[in-house]
């Protein structure tokens, strides 16, 4: 076993497709899982891991993480591309390097809140004279309870005016003693407004730790085998020295060279690691993506590309699309001619079922590593499908803002999915939320700065409760102070004394027209229910977003609905019609009876868009400079020019025939008064 795991390899491609826009949902995967885990950034990617230790992994900056992750077999060739990567010392251990990182897992748990405050204490003492905390009046001091009672809880346009000085050159310590080495961006995806979160040198290493404790943690289930620099967060490793200069680990050794995975051009990053990935289709051992959405766009790109992917790997070329010189002579040290595999793909990509495709071009893949937590679960009938019912792994909480922590039980079912927050990466407070009943109150809006009364809700790490729903509020190394990163979690346990926590939904997504707030879990599940009318037709919802048309009176509620169509029955409008009714029959009190009483909410309105009109969003987001390492479709948009790039590709529209049903709570002690 030692023998094999010196021969792991990583490959990364972070190429994929065009396009990003969300910020970081922020469940990130890496490359440091026993089973071989691969890094993401939040967004699309594409990875398989082969057998025995070695991975792929797609990767290119500006656009999604596609990672194919292999593992290379113990007697796997030895290609000359590997001299320049990382190889393991002499002495590497691998059961006593996992051993520390658990222990490690173990003392920081069992000692969470003595660990935070010591955090605490550290991001202060390093940032006494910065502007921001002088601004409070902080003076130097770093206990909780002052910390508390100075400093505001923000959201980021409190921050945005000092994070736009440094912007913009102002070299002053206005947020952090340390040089502010970069920006990471977070797409605002609703707004159209991308974020920069400020980061440091520093934060590389604390980045690199939570990585590295995914190998140790995936050992124990799958022992089988102003001139700065914006960027998004994956980029941001990449293209580090801790990338470039890696140490051993058998789980960032990746199969395509480095040249393909800081090549800048999408296509041709994605191109050249997907190449790589299926000249080794034996050797890889599992697959995934950063979210779901992300993994089934590159099974897309694999649908358009397979013919010329087929035809270099008989041939033992590249084809002249890829221009980068330096990706083609990394690439051509691994490709040869192997008409017998081309002869594979081509048949088994020439069938007119893509069912189990994964698994059909990587036989020995053992499961999916990818994001299906949140709104990504709508996606899971589409994993399984590709995937012959893989296992779904979901690895890592990260954002943009900071990393969080990590997924203990990684081959658990996607919907038992929690991370443990590792309570050394940052401070963190807790913003009790209230849903009852489906209806969301005022902390789900858009983050914002908090009053003095709702600032003493929040409470520390190890005084959340089980089943509770809190907003996650940090504080970072990189100078955000008590700052809302617009999560929405669930406690569902405890490791040791840290909470594990289910991600549930970001805040900032919600659909309003009068007094109604829906959030992106209910309209999920209004969905789901919804889409079975269109079962019978073999037609389903490959992508949705949403919509709160006020141009209108009253306003009401637009769905945006690209379709795939199997079937060939004609699907008739009043099933559209049913779809939007169930639709409103599933929303919260409140809106149904801004519906049917109040009257101040017009009839939902499904619009049927052209195939591909969500892969235009996507275009639409890069040319604004957003990466699809941090892209996700919006489920709700309010930023005019997606409207509008959304109205242009209307092939139909519906409305509901009726209004929903709703029975006043109240109505007899009404009457009697």
């Amino acid at each position: 076993m030692k023998n094999e795991n010196r021969n792991v390899r990583h490959t990364y491609s972070d190429a994929f497709s065009h396009s990003a826009l969300n910020r970081c949902e922020y469940l990130l995967h890496s490359p440091h899982s026993a089973w071989h885990m691969a890094i993401y950034t939040t967004s699309h990617s594409f990875h398989l891991t082969l057998n025995t230790h070695t991975s792929f992994f797609l990767t290119n900056f500006q656009y999604s993480v596609i990672t194919l992750i292999l593992s290379f077999l113990h007697n796997t060739q030895n290609f000359s591309l590997l001299s320049t990567m990382p190889e393991a010392p002499r002495d590497y251990n691998l059961l006593e390097k996992n051993k520390k990182t658990l222990d490690f897992i173990e003392d920081v748990t069992s000692n969470a809140d003595q660990v935070q405050k010591k955090v605490l204490q550290q991001i202060l003492s390093l940032n006494a004279n910065v502007e921001y905390l002088q601004r409070y009046g902080l003076n130097g001091q770093t206990d909780r309870d002052t910390f508390k009672k100075l400093l505001p809880v923000v959201s980021y346009e409190d921050v945005q005016p000092d994070i736009n000085r440094i912007a913009n050159g102002d070299t002053a310590p206005i947020l952090c003693s340390k040089p502010i080495s970069e920006f990471l961006t977070s797409s605002g995806t609703s707004g159209g407004e991308r974020k920069l979160m400020p980061t440091i040198e520093d934060e590389l290493e604390r980045r690199s730790l939570l990585y590295s404790l995914l190998n140790p943690v995936m050992s124990q289930f799958a022992k089988t085998l102003g001139g700065i620099v914006a960027r998004p967060v994956l980029t941001s490793y990449y293209k580090s020295s801790s990338f470039r200069n890696r140490p051993y680990d058998p789980y960032t050794n990746y199969t395509s060279p480095n040249e393909t995975v800081l090549c800048p051009d999408s296509y041709q990053s994605m191109y050249s690691q997907l190449l790589c990935g299926l000249c080794q289709n034996k050797e890889v051992m599992r697959v995934g993506a950063v979210f779901a959405s992300g993994f089934i766009r590159a099974i897309r790109f694999l649908e358009k590309h397979w013919t010329l992917l087929s035809n270099d790997i008989r041939t033992g070329t590249i084809n002249s699309l890829i221009t980068d010189t330096k990706v083609r002579e990394s690439v051509m040290k691994i490709l040869k001619p192997e008409p017998k595999l081309a002869d594979f793909i081509q048949t088994e990509c020439s069938k007119s079922s893509w069912q189990g495709i994964i698994t059909r071009l990587w036989p020995n893949t053992k499961y999916v590593d990818v994001i299906v937590t949140g709104t990504m679960s709508q996606y899971i009938p589409t994993l399984d499908y590709y995937s012959n019912g893989l296992p779904l792994v979901c690895t890592m909480y990260a954002s943009s803002e900071c990393y969080f922590g990590v997924n203990l039980n990684p081959l658990c079912k996607p919907s038992d999915v929690s991370y443990t927050l590792i309570p050394t990466m940052c401070y963190f407070e807790f913003l009790p939320v209230n849903r009852t009943n489906g209806v969301s109150d005022h902390s789900l809006q858009t983050p914002r700065s908090l009053n003095e009364k709702e600032q003493k809700k929040l409470v520390e790490l190890v005084d959340v409760k089980l089943g509770q729903e809190y907003e996650l509020v940090v504080t970072t190394y990189a100078g955000l102070y008590r700052y809302r990163v617009g999560d929405v979690l669930k406690v569902a346990g405890f490791k040791n004394k840290a909470p594990q926590f289910n991600f549930i939904c970001r805040k900032n997504v919600v659909l309003s027209i009068d007094s109604d707030k829906t959030d992106e879990v209910e309209l999920q599940n209004a969905m789901k229910n919804a889409v079975t009318h269109l079962v019978p037709f073999d037609a389903s919802v490959s992508e949705y977003t949403s919509y709160a048309d006020t141009n209108t009176i009253p306003g009401h509620y637009v769905l945006y609905w690209e379709l795939s169509l199997n079937g060939l029955t004609l699907i008739p409008p009043c099933v559209y019609e049913d779809c939007c009714l169930t639709i409103e029959e599933s929303l919260n009190s409140v809106y149904r009876q801004g519906r049917v009483s109040d009257k101040s909410i017009g009839p939902l309105e499904i619009k049927i868009v052209e195939q591909g009109t969500f892969d235009k969003l996507m275009d639409y987001a890069i040319s604004l400079g957003a990466s699809i390492n941090q892209y996700k479709t919006p489920r709700c948009v309010k930023f005019a020019p997606v409207v509008e790039l959304l109205n242009s590709k209307v092939t139909s529209s519906y409305f509901s025939p009726k209004c929903p049903k709703w029975f006043p709570g109240h109505k007899q002690w009404v009457n009697q008064n």
